[in-house]
């Protein structure tokens, strides 16, 4: 099917970090690395357990951030990933944005009615 990628900003205390990420509709978290969070002023603010995509359980601390991708924002759950792990925007951030993965044209796009059933 391919690889489709998103460009975001994202923005914490102030601050305001543009991205070119992959988008993961199979992870329901967004994971970016500790660096990339750091520099935008976050801490973990709570640790769990995740199952990596080999299967693997790993703990990470996670926090909330704001995204915005194609005029759209939300406040979302982000795992602090390190330099091995694959910086995503999971399911949860797209929910939260209200948009969609066209698998024909490999980009993101706005959602025309949001289901609520």
């Amino acid at each position: 099917m391919g690889e489709t990628f998103a460009e975001v900003t994202l923005r914490a205390n102030g601050k305001e970090m543009k991205k070119r990420i992959l988008v993961d509709t199979g992870s329901t978290f967004t994971w970016l690395h500790s660096d990339t969070l750091r520099k935008l002023g976050l801490k973990p603010v709570d640790k769990d357990e995740f199952e990596t995509i080999e299967g693997r359980i790993v703990e990470r601390g996670l926090c909330e951030l704001e995204i915005e991708c194609i005029d759209r924002k939300t406040s979302t759950w982000v795992i602090f990933g390190r330099r091995k792990d694959s910086e995503v925007l999971g399911l949860h951030a797209l929910e939260g944005l209200r948009v969609e993965v066209d698998p024909v044209r490999r980009k993101i796009r706005k959602l025309k009615a949001i289901k609520s059933l």
